[in-house]
């Protein structure tokens, strides 16, 4: 979530040097899928190990790739040599680019590529583990991408690809490199859940593998609940003590909590544009508590860089998070990354966390949607390693262009239908329906993008609960304990009179 207003991302300055934001403003599937970003701009590529790719700088044309949409080859610009791919995404396609390549089971490979343009991917699937894939958002020269993963132990090939984004411009790619122990060229053991890739619209429905019941953990929350974001700076909401925070919220998520130079260790202090004392801010904290309300820590943002991606920053996040909900009296963290994070590490430090704080803990994640289209994704896969203690995932249904939804369709952002259907996927993937939320922006000026009215939510909520509400598209099944409902922020719904938690709230509250 982010700390200035959502008007288009590139008209938004910072509202100060500390500041963590929230999605990319206007952003089309503005997320990072398994793994971190790694940007290196330079005029020449490393040197690697053999390379696996069969014609990785497109000098012979496309040979040995398989590509979709408008794609071809040019003489300029180039990174090397005298040709690279050029491709134009349109409004139903992403203009992907893949190949297959033949590897070796439980072997570790190294992925790049020099890129150019707006919304750049690169990443592979079929991995048999974590599929990786990274991207950047602008690159207007050529700037490297660069990811890794480690094969399954029957995995004998991977298919690696680059792709734009739904009607963003030409983007262009050259040497791309996998490097690692080179595969026999046998056939493939698919993995046993397949994963559609979330810019491709299946022509059947995705499957999501079987799921394990799961009693969500018991922290004294309401049956249906609403979550909101509080910003801990000033930049043009209305600026808010905790203690005027309305009183629908049942979550206030205070965001955000920063890096330190201690990997995976983050710390928080008040903005002091806001005036607000730290004894101030604990009583606050304390008397929201007493009425029955709970406040979580909320970690990164939209440029938030916490990197947790070993055992020795997994367990610095856990103490650096329990020793501020120590400080301050935190009832628990909001994972809130949108460089993407690493399911095994982030899984293991919220364990450890919980481990410290008790059952009583708080868990809630904002992932944006590309974060959660399949059990693959970093999210999703992070929430179903914790289900057993995770409170809530409040999705972003905004500043994310046209998705795939649950039965294979493609959804536009902005509407009853694409709230529902993604909300569905996260559920059939294995969630709970008492751990799935809906998450919008509080007013026009608290997203770039997919803003709804609050009508739009409260009928969201009615087609997951009950059937009835719905767009074109109607769940298979009911799911009376879905969550209830997010918003970003506290003080942009409070700019505009508090019109969402007012309408919204009350629709929660009322839920049976």
């Amino acid at each position: 979530m982010e700390r200035t207003t959502r008007s288009h991302p590139e008209g938004r300055a910072a509202a100060r040097s500390r500041v963590r934001r929230r999605a990319l403003a206007g952003l089309s599937a503005a997320a990072v899928v398994g793994s971190c970003v790694a940007l290196v701009a330079g005029p020449q590529a490393s040197a690697a190990t053999t390379n696996l790719v069969a014609n990785p700088g497109f000098e012979s044309g496309l040979s040995g790739w398989t590509c979709t949409g408008g794609a071809t080859t040019v003489t300029s610009p180039v990174h090397s040599g005298s040709a690279a791919l050029q491709a134009a995404p349109s409004n139903a396609d992403t203009a992907q680019c893949s190949q297959t390549v033949s590897v070796q089971p439980n072997s570790q490979y190294s992925l790049s590529a020099w890129v150019e343009g707006a919304y750049v991917y690169l990443g592979a699937s079929g991995t048999g583990g974590t599929d990786p894939s990274t991207w950047t958002p602008s690159a207007s020269s050529y700037t490297q991408l660069s990811t890794s993963f480690t094969t399954g132990a029957s995995t004998h090939s991977v298919t690696v690809y680059l792709h734009g984004w739904y009607a963003q411009p030409a983007y262009d790619a050259d040497d791309v490199v996998l490097s690692g122990p080179a595969g026999s060229g046998g056939t493939t053991t698919p993995p046993t859940t397949p994963r559609p890739r979330p810019h491709h619209t299946p022509t059947t429905p995705p499957t999501t593998p079987p799921t394990t019941p799961v009693t969500p953990p018991a922290t004294g929350l309401p049956k249906h609940a609403v979550t909101g974001y509080w910003q801990d700076f000033d930049n043009g909401a209305t600026k808010q003590t905790i203690a005027q925070v309305q009183n629908q919220y049942d979550i206030i998520a205070v965001a955000f909590a920063t890096s330190t130079t201690t990997p995976g260790a983050v710390t928080f202090s008040l903005d002091p544009a806001l005036n607000y004392t730290d004894a101030q801010f604990k009583a606050d904290i304390a008397a929201k508590q007493a009425a029955g309300k709970k406040v979580v820590i909320s970690v990164g943002g939209q440029n938030g860089t916490i990197s947790v991606t070993d055992s020795t920053s997994a367990t610095n996040f856990a103490n650096s998070v329990y020793s501020l909900m120590q400080t301050y009296g935190f009832n628990g963290v909001d994972i809130d990354l949108e460089n993407g994070i690493n399911p095994t590490y982030m899984s293991q430090a919220l364990r450890s966390l919980s481990s410290k704080a008790g059952s009583g803990l708080v868990i809630t994640m904002a992932p944006q949607t590309i974060d959660m289209l399949s059990a693959s994704s970093d999210y999703l896969a992070t929430a179903l390693k914790i289900k057993d203690i995770l409170t809530v995932v409040n999705t972003q249904y905004y500043n994310s262009g046209s998705m795939n939804g649950c039965d294979g369709g493609v959804y536009s952002q902005g509407t009853v239908d694409f709230i529902t259907t993604l909300a569905c996927t996260a559920i059939q993937a294995g969630l709970d329906p008492s751990q799935v939320g809906i998450g919008t922006p509080a007013s026009t000026s608290a997203a770039g993008s997919g803003y709804v009215s609050p009508s739009v939510v409260d009928n969201a909520l009615d087609c997951l609960a009950q059937g009835t509400g719905c767009g074109s598209f109607h769940p298979s099944a009911k799911w009376p304990t879905i969550r209830g409902a997010m918003t970003w922020s506290t003080n942009w719904d409070a700019a505009a009179g508090n019109t969402w938690s007012n309408t919204v709230g009350a629709h929660v509250h009322g839920m049976s």
